[in-house]
């Protein structure tokens, strides 16, 4: 079985998109390199320029990365293993199907308790419903091959 990849970002990433966000993050960068050349005197006695400084810088970084795209968010569910990465700071999660104990499906998310004790906790957008109902069907599909218990919970509102 091949692997398949599900995008779990509610924002667009076509080129132009990624373009403006590189460049966006690259004048965030030169302005905080700027502002600590242009007032490095000053900076001594203000410690709101210190964090006005880290932050833009921060943030362009931040931005920077976005366009190279090295902070999208994704689901890949292979024959035997899940790579999730559900935070676009920290390093995906690789789990084997050996790792999972039990899933439970809820609609706007999935919680996969591990046989180590943790819960790694999948949160879904109400944005593109139709990506998640594949997610979920993808996920009911992977545990059934595997014999992994499978837990639907219906929320009602």
């Amino acid at each position: 079985m091949e692997t398949r990849r599900y995008s779990l970002d509610t924002s667009e990433n076509n080129r132009l998109i990624r373009i403006i966000r590189i460049v966006f993050g690259t004048l965030c960068v030169i302005v905080a390199l700027f502002w600590l050349r242009f007032n490095f005197n000053s900076l001594k006695s203000d410690g709101a320029l210190w964090i006005t400084i880290i932050l833009l810088a921060a943030f362009g970084v931040y931005q920077i990365f976005s366009g190279l795209g090295k902070t999208s968010k994704y689901l890949e569910i292979g024959a035997v293993d899940l790579v999730i990465r559900n935070r676009p700071i920290f390093s995906p999660v690789r789990l084997t199907s050996g790792d999972i104990e039990k899933i439970e499906l809820f609609p706007l998310n999935i919680v996969f308790f591990l046989k180590s004790e943790k819960r790694l906790l999948l949160r879904f957008g109400t944005t593109y419903f139709e990506t998640n109902e594949k997610i979920i069907s993808e996920i009911s599909s992977f545990a059934e091959r595997n014999n992994i218990p499978v837990e639907v919970i219906e929320e009602k509102i």
